[in-house]
């Protein structure tokens, strides 16, 4: 049951619901289950929440809404405020008009954002009413992220320059030099030629400080690092800080050198004052990665999160603490084998909370900085955002069945936390599947977990096809939590059963599970996908078993070739989208070989056999079951090319197949009308292949 006590917040909200219906989908298998089932149309139309800040008062709350207008080809952001105490409604903020977005409070009580409203992204200023706003940097470059310094009367900002020029204005006009060039070839003497979905141009993600009432000029204060701040393609300002005193400003990167694209040997890195004249590197001894610092209340202590492994991006994030004095080292909680996602801390300096994955969850922990005792904070469901408040904290959260909301929990109460927002009614008269964790013995007799999830309208007694889920990453999770590409219920939603394995390799369940992985993708998950779903047949009864399909992207996808190859039998058709076809070929195509130097034991010409070992195109000729292969041309971490060999070996065998290329996509399908075509495609295939049994 979704909450409803703030259904009257509809009304503030109309205006990001009021938009175009999205074409239906197509017939599901029952019709008469799926008539108000949660379906994909009703995900793609669905609010989205997200970035909650909390005002230093501890009185209001901003965080984004997001709509989708299909007809417009764009989502649409605004700004919301919320008063925390309970009586009133959540209001749009009028700045939200000209576009607005990353909202931070300064200390000095006002608001901050950034906009487009002038011809660029720059920083501008308002108030809690948000009713006007006024600039505050006026830089000939795009603001792409900031950062207040503790009396808010600097902000650091990440700019995109050419790192050899010496000031601004070179940058800008080597820019419009390069747009005005007639030729179009590029030349490039190092990696990375390009990256997730962008070609290098030249420019690097660099640091300046500014003065908040406009005066002075900007300081280039990363001026003469080789690297990016905050770090390509998703950093953001959790990656540089301000020192407490606002006298300096310490930022991970990593050096880029000709070693970038096999390195994640990523540092702190403090400068030398705000002048631009140098930095030093606080993390030098350790060649793993190391990021997000966090000063104590006091200032003397900077917290951050560490790696070990240098070249493993999925190693544990341990928290450490750095004496700013000293600079000694120690890390908390160094037993506890989960990995940190988040770091901040409490009012008193002793306390961290951390948000990290756990057993299909991710939940909010506290760790006592003084004896590392952690306690878990929220129960079941996917946090994803926590901001903390005067008596305890504000935070995001989804899970199977709701997309994010807001909640309040006080520091040591032992109520359940209060939704405080509904950004999406109308899902509430919507029919969700019934979702239930269990466990079997998977690969060396192992505990291994998985969710199986009943058809919305479930009827006693009756079977479902099968919709087998097979996460990516390799190192990921599909757990209790929401999703706008790969949504478990809207299978559900379609008159589908789902079954989802968090096999080994999966996050949440310690790091040495997670390890398991790294050089073994194709028997020891496997292993476990085949028990997993011998276990949740045996159990689950209106499963039928012999009208099923699996699906995958990334490693989910690698995985669907494996399967074509390896265990075809059990399904009537596959879904493969952006998947590895030749591992050998990712070796020397994919753009961050550290991911494939690791997972393979070491590069393509030093371990040939680390990546022919499992292999799917060495299986081809065991290929048989139709499939259906969904590639985005933008996608640089899988080429198109594994794509379409994937199409082409199917296409030459004779099998039945589909090809679906997005020209305009990267590694994700993310344009509101690519999505639905995305979905109306994949279900078409299912409902092709797959049957009901009445």
């Amino acid at each position: 049951m979704r909450h409803r006590s703030l259904l009257s917040a509809c009304a503030a909200l109309a205006m990001l619901t009021a938009l175009p219906a999205l074409a239906e989908a197509p017939a599901a298998p029952t019709a008469q289950a799926a008539e108000r089932a949660f379906t994909y149309t009703d995900m793609l139309n669905a609010n989205r929440l997200s970035d909650p800040r909390v005002s230093p008062d501890g009185r209001h709350v901003v965080y984004n809404v997001r709509a989708t207008d299909m007809e417009a080809y764009r989502g649409v952001s605004s700004l919301m405020i919320q008063n925390l105490d309970g009586e009133s409604e959540p209001r749009r903020l009028a700045i939200s008009d000209d576009g607005a977005n990353t909202a931070r409070w300064g200390s000095d009580g006002g608001l901050y954002f950034l906009s487009g409203r002038s011809g660029s992204s720059q920083v501008w200023k308002t108030d809690s009413t948000g009713a006007t706003a006024t600039q505050v940097t006026d830089l000939p470059l795009d603001v792409n992220a900031y950062r207040l310094s503790p009396d808010a009367s600097k902000v650091v900002v990440s700019l995109a320059v050419y790192p050899t020029c010496d000031d601004l204005a070179c940058s800008v006009a080597r820019g419009t030099e390069a747009a005005a060039r007639k030729s179009t070839g590029q030349v490039y003497d190092r990696m990375f030629v390009r990256h997730w979905d962008t070609w290098a141009d030249g420019t690097q993600n660099h640091l300046f400080v500014v003065n908040a009432d406009g005066s002075g000029d900007p300081v280039w204060v990363t001026h003469g690092f080789d690297g990016d701040t905050p770090s390509k393609p998703f950093g953001d300002e959790g990656e540089f800080t301000f020192t407490p005193q606002g006298d300096a400003v310490v930022f991970s990167a990593r050096v880029a050198g000709q070693t970038e694209p096999w390195s994640t040997n990523f540092d702190l890195f403090r400068t030398n004052g705000l002048t631009g004249e140098g930095f030093t590197n606080l993390t030098d001894g350790n060649d793993a990665w190391d990021t997000g610092p966090v000063f104590s209340p006091d200032g003397r202590t900077l917290a951050y999160r560490a790696m070990a492994r240098p070249g493993f991006e999925a190693d544990r994030w341990q928290v450490t603490l750095m004496d700013v004095a000293t600079g000694a080292k120690r890390q908390v909680a160094a037993n506890w084998d989960r990995s940190a996602d988040s770091l901040q801390w409490s009012a008193d300096g002793r306390t961290l909370y951390v948000v990290a994955g756990d057993v299909g969850q991710t939940r909010l922990f506290s760790i006592d900085v003084a004896n590392g005792a952690v306690v878990p904070i929220t129960g079941p469901g996917h946090v994803s955002a926590v901001e903390l408040t005067p008596s305890g904290f504000v935070f995001a959260q989804d899970s199977l069945t709701s997309p994010s909301e807001l909640y309040v929990k006080t520091f040591r109460g032992r109520e359940m936390p209060r939704q405080i927002t509904d950004v999406n009614p109308e899902l509430d008269n919507r029919l969700f599947g019934e979702a239930e964790q269990f466990s079997f013995e998977g690969w060396n007799d192992e505990t291994v977990h998985g969710y199986v999830i009943k058809p919305a309208g479930y009827v006693e007694g009756r079977k479902y096809p099968v919709a087998f889920l097979i996460h990516g990453g390799p190192q990921g999770s599909f757990g209790n939590s929401w999703s706008y590409r790969w949504n478990p219920e809207s299978y559900a939603g379609a008159g589908y059963a789902v079954v989802m394995i968090d096999f080994h390799g999966s996050t949440g369940y310690g790091q040495g599970f997670t390890d398991s992985i790294s050089e073994h993708w194709g028997d020891r998950p496997l292993e476990d996908l085949q028990k997993g779903w011998a276990a949740a047949q045996e159990r689950y009864s209106f499963l039928d078993g012999d009208n099923a399909c699996a699906l995958g992207a990334s490693y989910g996808g690698y995985m669907i070739n494996w399967i074509a190859g390896r265990w075809s039998d059990d399904f009537k058709c596959l879904v493969n989208h952006d998947g590895v076809f030749d591992v050998r070929g990712m070796g020397y195509a994919s753009e961050e070989l550290w991911f494939t130097e690791w997972e393979y034991g070491s590069t393509v010409y030093d371990n040939p056999e680390g990546y022919e070992r499992f292999n799917p195109v060495n299986h081809v000729s065991e290929w048989k079951t139709p499939m259906l292969v969904v590639q985005g041309d933008r996608d640089y971490r899988i080429p198109t090319a594994q794509g379409l060999s994937t199409f082409t070996a199917l296409q030459r065998r004779g099998i039945e197949s589909r090809l679906i290329v997005f020209p305009d996509e990267n590694h994700w399908v993310l344009k509101p009308q690519n999505s639905l075509q995305w979905h109306n495609e994949v279900f078409r295939w299912l409902d092709q292949h797959l049957q009901p049994q009445d």
